[in-house]
């Protein structure tokens, strides 16, 4: 079984594109959404310029793999991210 190796601190995802963040440089970032709705997530390209997203459902945690300049962003800070990497 894997097992994530947290390489940051947890922190609420920002909400906009102007404050799209890359987690730290991450190029694995663990996404948890705890809030009470489903949230859509972002991924941006290091020129603001949409990648990709997807809905994220309440109380589940996704892992997303990116470029270290690729910033991501959701429709909640209770979106909470946190820069990892895996181990086996």
């Amino acid at each position: 079984m894997a097992r994530s190796l947290v390489l940051g601190p947890q922190e609420n995802c920002p909400t906009s594109v102007g404050t799209a963040s890359s987690i730290g440089a991450a190029t694995v970032v663990r996404l948890y959404n705890s809030n009470a709705a489903a949230q859509l997530v972002t991924i941006l390209d290091e020129n603001y310029q949409g990648i990709g997203s997807m809905t994220m459902p309440t109380g589940t945690v996704e892992y997303i793999e990116k470029k270290h300049k690729d910033m991501i962003l959701a429709g909640s800070a209770d979106v909470k991210a946190t820069k990892v990497g895996f181990t086996a």
